[in-house]
């Protein structure tokens, strides 16, 4: 065997177990599902969106009205999906954190539409693998105009606001 066979063997023999352990990592886990999860949207794949739902799940959406079951959160969806105009979301960076069956992560998107926005959420681990127990989606405001996306939110609610 020539010295660059030997070497390319040992390397992979060597190699081997930490891939081995990076490919049984649950934050990879984790990771995959979610963006999985986010290339089933843009795609208006249906099934596969709602497959990574716990059968319990909620999601909570931008509007102060939107906290949906799973079942109220598919019919709002459905005629979305159906016309081809899911949502598009890219993953700029995202956290993850694990505690036994329970994950949790926090999501930084990009969106063409609304900006950047951040998604939080829970994971539970279930003998189909991880399925998202809880997701909400935020928009995220740049301190600079915070005061006055405030006031305009506060109006169409019918709030009063108050000076600092």
């Amino acid at each position: 065997m020539n010295s660059y066979k030997m070497t390319a063997a040992i390397t992979i023999l060597l190699l081997s177990p930490a891939i081995a352990i990076c490919s049984d990592n649950p934050t990879n886990a984790i990771n995959k599902v979610m963006n999985a999860f986010h290339k089933a949207a843009s795609d208006s794949d249906y099934p596969a969106y709602f497959d990574k739902f716990a059968p319990n799940a909620f999601f909570l959406g931008t509007d102060a009205s939107e906290r949906w079951s799973l079942e109220e959160f598919k019919r709002y969806a459905k005629p979305a999906f159906e016309a081809g105009s899911g949502w598009h979301y890219d993953v700029v960076a995202r956290n993850v954190e694990i505690k036994g069956d329970v994950a949790w992560f926090d999501e930084q998107l990009n969106n063409s539409h609304l900006g950047r926005c951040r998604g939080t959420g829970v994971l539970i681990q279930t003998d189909n693998g991880w399925k998202v127990a809880h997701y909400s989606l935020t928009l995220l405001v740049p301190n600079k105009i915070a005061d006055k996306v405030g006031a305009e939110s506060m109006a169409i609610m019918g709030m009063q606001g108050q000076a600092r």
